[in-house]
């Protein structure tokens, strides 16, 4: 599906306070932003930021950095973030970027968790290297992550899920506790935030998968 271009979309990234406009001037300095020495967790891929708002709102004590491609859908999380009571929290950032630059923006063991909610499944095999868990993206999040750092991965997608699975353990990351069918798992459940697609798609029935890993 095309993604519609929205054109106020790049002004009003440019001058909202929230969105970071240099990453790369922040590599090693994460924590200066947020003037705190609380963990950094981020989303890739945050879509139109349900997910992230509502972590940020529940938990004060940690830094979120959202990460988005496309400016005409972070408009979308700008907006949400300005209009539902969002703007007083201190403790949230966006940045509009492509995510294969991640090590660019942050250094090494400067992140504590990385989520990653209902990626592009990519399906076609000549572009499994595009998908945000194969070993090409393990690799970078390696360099980011502190010991003992996490993923979180969500998806209604069985054969990305399966995919995932595969590459993990692959990449040598220890994978923790995972589930075909999240809402119906009593640890992993507990405290679930749902996303936009997450949402959509149990309304349609469909289980929702969910893995954690920690890296190598």
């Amino acid at each position: 599906m095309r993604l519609r271009n929205i054109p106020r979309a790049e002004s009003t990234i440019q001058v909202h306070p929230a969105v970071i406009k240099r990453p790369d001037a922040q590599k090693g300095c994460w924590r200066q932003v947020f003037g705190n020495i609380n963990p950094v967790h981020i989303e890739i891929g945050m879509g139109k930021g349900s997910f992230l708002l509502n972590m940020a709102a529940m938990n004060p004590e940690i830094n979120f950095v959202g990460i988005e491609r496309y400016t005409s859908v972070l408009l979308r999380a700008v907006e949400r973030y300005d209009t539902d009571g969002f703007n007083e929290l201190q403790n949230i950032r966006f940045i509009c970027m492509d995510a294969r630059n991640i090590d660019e923006v942050f250094a090494n063991n400067e992140v504590e968790k990385i989520y990653l909610n209902f990626s592009d499944p990519w399906p076609k095999a000549r572009h499994a290297k595009r998908r945000l868990t194969s070993i090409d993206f393990l690799r970078r999040y390696e360099k980011i992550l502190a010991p003992g750092g996490q993923i979180e991965f969500k998806t209604d997608n069985t054969a990305l899920f399966n995919f995932s699975l595969e590459q993990i353990k692959e990449a040598g990351w220890t994978l923790g506790n995972y589930t075909y069918d999240l809402h119906h798992h009593e640890i992993l459940n507990q405290n679930n935030i749902m996303t936009e697609y997450e949402i959509k798609f149990s309304a349609k029935g469909n289980p929702i998968n969910k893995l954690i890993a920690v890296r190598k």
